[in-house]
């Protein structure tokens, strides 16, 4: 086939998670003949912030971790979708798309389009943004991806979309996999963003104070921090090592004995069974991963066996400790944790599930 996508950015992935798991689903498809081509805006947010945090020095880091994928710039007020849309059979939009493309594409899909579209939702805002989300006019697609089956149910009972299929994101474990690293740096590294408030006091709770009290080497990666996060951070005797471009988060993994996973609260609270992409990324690394508390309604993963779950912070602060005096346990659950990546939650497992809704389609 060939499959346009239409994304915020493939090329960068600052602030911008979903950038991993898009990368490994063109990966996949292009592995099996199809071709792809990604649309992303010529000023994007998370593209204008790469530049200026690190300037061609990431581009040139992604096509060497991404050999011979591109991404299409463009115009919005210039964008030809006749001829950008010219030959595709299958059309996909992310939803951190403008309204208007949106728009514009269900039209172009109406009045002709030879092709099937669907509607990408791998964000929150159905529940924190409701009336940006209720905007985009989806009456031309023929229906929406979500990454949650809470998620699903919202398009459906609001009457947002008539058919929504569940479509987990997972691992590109081509990149996402376990390195030999002779001399650990640190006991404990988190890859986060700082974000809108969303989980300060969780970070603290659940990796600042622990770190703390037990006296480890920690460090933290991410974009967003205010001075009083850093701050908190350079209190505690923590690292931090500013913006990871996501290629290298293996590398960094590599180089620690153990991880932490920290999600956003609308997760928490209002939307169980989205993990985000970062559970899968260690477990593909083959990194001991303990998780502050979330629902794990869809199934994803066997707590105790793929990850461990803390309560609190003082539970933190157990798990911790446990994992750290006790390698062979630590090993296990590592190990655990990748053979369930690779038996369920990798890349081309989503393409399959992909072309299996391309077939309900009558592609």
């Amino acid at each position: 086939m060939h499959i346009v996508m239409f994304y915020h950015s493939i090329l960068s992935d600052w602030n911008h998670g979903n950038a991993h798991f898009l990368r490994g689903i063109v990966t996949e498809l292009g592995q099996l003949g199809h071709e792809v081509t990604v649309y992303e805006p010529e000023n994007g947010w998370s593209y204008s912030n790469m530049l200026r945090d690190s300037g061609d020095v990431a581009l040139r880091g992604f096509e060497r971790a991404y050999p011979g994928l591109t991404g299409t710039r463009y115009r919005l007020d210039e964008l030809d979708l006749d001829r950008a849309l010219d030959g595709a059979a299958l059309v996909l939009v992310h939803e951190w798309s403008d309204h208007e493309l949106v728009r514009r594409l269900g039209e172009h899909r109406k009045n002709g389009g030879g092709y099937r579209l669907l509607f990408h939702d791998t964000h929150h805002r159905s529940v924190t943004d409701e009336g940006a989300m209720s905007a985009y006019d989806l009456s031309g697609f023929d229906g929406v991806l979500a990454y949650g089956a809470r998620i699903r149910e919202i398009y459906l009972s609001r009457g947002w979309a008539k058919r929504v299929w569940l479509w987990h994101e997972a691992a590109d474990v081509r990149v996402f996999r376990p390195l030999d690293s002779p001399d650990k740096v640190g006991d404990v590294v988190w890859i986060g963003n700082w974000g809108d408030d969303e989980r300060s006091q969780e970070i603290r709770e659940f990796f600042v104070e622990p770190v703390r009290r037990l006296h480890l080497k920690g460090v933290v990666y991410g974009v967003r921090y205010p001075n009083q996060a850093l701050q908190l951070l350079a209190e505690a005797g923590i690292g931090y090592g500013g913006w990871l471009p996501n290629f290298e988060v293996p590398k960094v993994f590599s180089r620690f004995r153990l991880t932490v996973h920290i999600p956003r609260r609308p997760y928490v609270e209002a939307l169980p069974g989205i993990p985000t992409i970062r559970p899968f990324e260690a477990l593909a690394c083959g990194i001991p991963l303990v998780s502050a508390p979330w629902v794990d309604s869809d199934g994803l993963f066997t707590g105790g066996a793929d990850l461990l779950y803390a309560r609190d912070g003082r539970d933190m602060e157990r798990q911790m400790r446990s994992l750290l005096q006790d390698p062979e346990r630590a090993r296990g659950l590592a190990e655990h944790g990748r053979a369930t990546i690779l038996a369920r939650h990798t890349c081309r497992h989503r393409v399959q599930e992909l072309l299996a809704i391309c077939r309900e389609l009558g592609i």
